[in-house]
């Protein structure tokens, strides 16, 4: 069966509270900075004057030679010394409140079916564990996209093992899906049992 165009009404009758105007534009911003941050490995390091293996000994006497004063050949300024004020291990996840991560994760859901571009089918599966099949499948349902996200309930085996070639794809559960993604490829293809899981999901408390 082919792909529909989930619409507002529609997402409506699934108790999707879609949202039309302006509101948790600025939630989406700062829940996408988190999400990239919280991909960064932080783990740009160089070593101080204490760290270089270099000797210890002073380099020549304080005073009389004539010459700067030194008491390091770890320094600094000295070819080979350790560097100053450089990068450390460090931590650049930031948090965000639950509340504004849900409203979102909403935004975007309700911007994308504002522009159209979820499309709404029963099942996702192929037979066989094939790429092939998979990128035919992908076609069928969404021809012409570029990037496809595919949003199911449970990932089925054969369909996991047959996306993971797939160039320009991403397949996904409802339960992980985040609002980074809902924002980054061209079409989402979301099954019935996934779009309930993600009105359960929204759902105000």
């Amino acid at each position: 069966m082919s792909a529909s165009v989930l619409t507002v009404d529609e997402a409506k009758k699934a108790n999707i509270d879609v949202i039309v105007d302006d509101k948790g534009s600025n939630a989406v911003h700062e829940v996408v900075v988190a999400l990239r941050a919280a991909r960064r490995s932080g783990s740009a390091c160089a070593k101080t004057r204490a760290e270089v293996n270099r000797s210890g000994k002073k380099p020549w006497k304080q005073k009389g030679t004539g010459r700067a004063r030194a008491g390091s050949a770890g320094s600094p300024v000295w070819v080979g010394g350790g560097v100053a004020f450089g990068p450390r291990p460090r931590d650049y996840s930031k948090k965000v409140n639950k509340k504004v991560a849900q409203l979102a994760f909403r935004k975007a859901l309700s911007s994308r079916i504002e522009d159209g571009d979820i499309l709404l089918v029963e099942t996702f599966a192929v037979k066989e564990p094939k790429t092939k099949q998979f990128t035919a499948l992908l076609a069928s349902h969404a021809p012409g996209a570029r990037r496809t996200l595919i949003v199911t309930e449970t990932k089925d085996e054969k369909t996991t093992l047959a996306s993971r070639n797939a160039q320009n794809a991403l397949l996904t559960s409802a339960s992980s899906v985040n609002t980074e993604q809902l924002l980054a490829f061209d079409k989402i293809i979301v099954t019935r049992e996934a779009l309930q899981k993600i009105s359960e999901r929204i759902a105000r408390k």
